[in-house]
């Protein structure tokens, strides 16, 4: 007996809502965080936009389209910073997209930025997602978590040695999370962007011989936008994602492929 497959359960587009879910989005006030932001609430959930700085730009832009949505102050130079966020706080989706960079020649790289980066990307990202985790798991709930994780995840890049590696410690905790956790209901995912067109790489992209060396090397032909990276978070904090665990997406035109 033949079975439409659009009609079917299994293809409901209830499956990509967020309706009733609520979602806690680091670094939401610009670039890929402000975008994440404003497609979740788009999705349907309710927004908690989290930065050092204001998110009152994001959260003014869901709520005159129509979605929800709260700002909230978190540094995440303290690594602990969101140990209090979650407890109570009913809390469905984390994404973790806050992350800082510095840059030097790895022979006179010092100690600061090292550490500075690593407490930024690796050692705030794991704890906050212990603390939602440990919440969710109380409350015997599921929830999604994603981080945004880089091409740097997989490649050694120049200049930038602790967040390289901080971003192999982004895929690494990544996976780790999800042997733990997936059959705790918990999904563990991440989002490696490309090169994406946003204020952090408007200098690349001025740069005729650079940005023409990077569109060489993309098989797609484009720089990316942040709403491509916006669109993978919507799919993997809904329900459609359910059965993926400790996945890497590369969202990046096809660069790793080349």
């Amino acid at each position: 007996m033949y079975c439409d497959p659009l009609s079917s359960e299994r293809y409901n587009m209830n499956r990509f809502s967020l309706n009733g879910k609520k979602a806690l989005v680091t670094g939401a006030n610009t670039g890929i965080g402000q975008a994440i932001a404003i497609a979740l609430a788009a999705a349907g959930a309710h927004v908690v936009c989290a930065g050092r700085r204001s998110c009152g730009e994001t959260v003014d832009q869901i709520t005159k389209a129509g979605g929800t949505a709260e700002d909230l102050k978190l540094d995440f130079a303290d690594p602990m910073a969101a140990k209090q966020v979650f407890p109570g706080a009913g809390f469905d989706v984390l994404i973790n997209n806050a992350g800082i960079i510095r840059r030097d020649d790895a022979v006179d790289f010092g100690e600061d930025d090292w550490d500075a980066v690593m407490d930024v990307n690796a050692k705030a990202l794991f704890f906050t997602c212990q603390a939602f985790a440990r919440e969710v798991m109380a409350q015997n709930r599921s929830g999604k978590i994603v981080n945004i994780a880089s091409l740097l995840s997989f490649q050694g890049g120049i200049r930038v040695p602790s967040y390289t590696a901080s971003k192999h410690a982004v895929s690494g905790l990544t996976k780790l999370l999800a042997n733990e956790w997936a059959a705790k209901g918990v999904n563990v995912n991440a989002i490696a962007p490309g090169y994406i067109s946003t204020n952090n790489t408007e200098a690349l992209r001025n740069d005729a011989d650079r940005n023409k060396a990077i569109l060489d090397r993309i098989p797609a032909g484009r720089w990316g936008e942040a709403q491509d990276i916006a669109d993978t978070a919507v799919f993997l904090a809904a329900p459609a994602s359910d059965y993926i665990h400790g996945a890497i997406l590369n969202v990046d035109g096809g660069w790793l492929a080349r």
